[in-house]
């Protein structure tokens, strides 16, 4: 059949048309670029061969396999395999060897800090913060602040056990409530308060009986505090020294924990993590440069 189409030019464009027409619209007779349809044909072709190689159509139950045989899946657990593989050889030889001697074998030791650094990562740092400088009521792993002491068998110690936690074995150390139990009124918590406040060179009241404070303080705080309020870290008892207090270093905050102490909890790790994870942790935590 002849093509009776004459041709027309679209006289705003230039370009003939298609004959093509749709409520005034007319088609243009635009055809795609050749670089274009030749990408577009490459991919088909690239997606046929990609359909023998490799695999890609679902059956039933499984799927066409190809004739590479690739799979992802199969080389991703082979991979894992293989870096549990490598780290069980050095976890093995963490478990092994005392926390001395990983601190100075320089293999070891670059094992335990990246091992450790991970779990500190994913347990510790909701609560010592990222950088482990702490916060109101977490202690700060980066000073020389201990109560339980900050060596590196104490600190393994704790990571085991935990304190206060619901392990047999838990650090226990908790601050009577001497203000909500009525051991002391509420003038004599004002005045060991203030006595310790004026150790710690925090503000104090005015008028306040420092003298009776510090009869107080001997009668009911130095069995844990120590007799010049340096601290007993057997107890986990904290110096008194320094206004570098877990619960805030106001004169108020001391007052309140006087009067109704908070007593954090640190869980167990014993239970949470395996052996070499918790001696890799110790030995970071220990790098940070606050431990004894």
């Amino acid at each position: 059949m002849a093509d009776t189409h004459e041709k027309e030019i679209d006289r705003i464009s230039g370009v003939e048309t298609t004959g093509h027409e749709w409520d005034g619209l007319k088609e243009l007779n635009n055809p795609l670029p050749r670089w274009w349809l030749y990408s577009f044909y490459a991919c088909i072709v690239w997606a046929a061969v990609y359909w023998v190689l490799y695999p890609s159509w679902p059956l039933i139950s499984s799927y066409t396999t190809g004739v590479l045989g690739a799979n992802q899946r199969t080389e991703a657990i082979a991979a894992f395999d293989e870096g549990v593989a490598g780290r069980s050889e050095f976890a093995d030889k963490i478990i092994a060897a005392s926390l001395e001697d990983i601190s100075l074998d320089q293999e070891l030791l670059q094992f335990a800090q990246a091992n450790g650094q991970a779990a500190f990562g994913d347990n510790c740092a909701p609560c010592h913060g990222s950088g482990a400088t702490g916060a109101e009521g977490y202690p700060n792993l980066q000073d020389d602040t201990w109560l339980w002491g900050g060596t590196l068998d104490d600190i393994h110690t704790t990571l085991l056990y935990g304190i206060r936690s619901d392990h047999d074995d838990a650090r226990i150390g908790e601050m009577p409530a001497f203000g909500r139990d009525e051991l002391l009124s509420r003038e004599e918590v004002a005045q060991v308060a203030n006595f310790v406040a004026s150790k710690a060179d925090v503000e104090t009241e005015d008028g306040v009986d420092l003298a009776a404070g510090q009869v107080l303080y001997e009668d009911n705080c130095a069995a844990c505090h120590g007799d010049s309020l340096e601290g007993i870290q057997e107890v986990g008892a904290p110096s008194l020294m320094s206004a570098n207090y877990l619960y805030g270093k106001s004169l108020d905050d001391i007052k309140a924990q006087i009067h109704a102490p908070r007593n954090g909890v640190m869980p167990a790790w014993i239970d949470r993590l395996d052996a070499a994870t918790i001696k890799s942790l110790t030995v970071y935590v220990h790098s940070f440069g606050g431990g004894q």
